[in-house]
């Protein structure tokens, strides 16, 4: 399976992963609604209303990527794993660049107040477990995808080899050399032995 097939089935999960912990991240900041709904509008997250149609399409890119990754399984294409480094690294920087990039545009100057939010610390911290569910999440679908493609794969004809030449020449040597018994003057049937003269 090509890399990039794996990488386009795990970044969708790693966006929905990220997502979510920085949903979560506000939720737990402001319990109330009408509380995080304002943080929200007051720090540049008004783009939040097209990330559904965002997940959507990573969603359909994901679901292609496991039914090509299912096409390679068929066709004997060795699979390839996803790095964990990958998954530790990327949702963290993520978050901080988003949370950067959010308030920066909202502002209009570099924002670099935005580590001292109350939401910043527990989002940074969130995505470490979800980084560690979305890697479960696309090793299984790979390995899935994988099986599904082995179990649709044409039944190849057994090869039938020759035994090797060193081993038939191995049993021949190995057999007792026996002479016939005529040569032996064993035999108790046929002409008579001629005399010594």
């Amino acid at each position: 399976m090509r890399r990039a097939l794996a990488w386009l089935v795990a970044l969708p999960l790693l966006l929905a992963g990220s997502q979510a912990a920085h949903a979560l991240a506000y939720r737990w900041v402001y319990p109330e609604a009408h509380l995080r709904l304002q943080a929200l509008v007051s720090t540049g997250h008004d783009y939040l209303s097209r990330l559904p149609l965002v997940l959507g399409v990573a969603g359909a890119i994901a679901s292609l990527s496991l039914l090509l990754s299912a096409v390679d399984a068929a066709r004997g294409r060795p699979t390839r794993a996803l790095p964990p480094w990958a998954f530790a690294l990327l949702p963290p920087l993520a978050f901080v660049l988003q949370e950067l990039l959010e308030r920066s545009l909202y502002v209009g100057t570099f924002a670099w107040q935005t580590v001292l939010a109350p939401t910043f610390a527990p989002g940074l911290a969130l995505q470490l477990p979800f980084a560690l569910a979305a890697y479960v999440a696309a090793r299984l679908l790979l390995r899935a995808a994988e099986c599904a493609g082995r179990a649709f794969a044409p039944a190849r004809p057994p090869v039938h080899r020759a035994p090797p030449a060193v081993a038939a020449t191995a049993r021949v040597d190995a057999l007792p050399v026996r002479g016939s018994a005529l040569s032996r003057r064993q035999a108790e049937r046929g002409p008579p032995l001629p005399s010594p003269a």
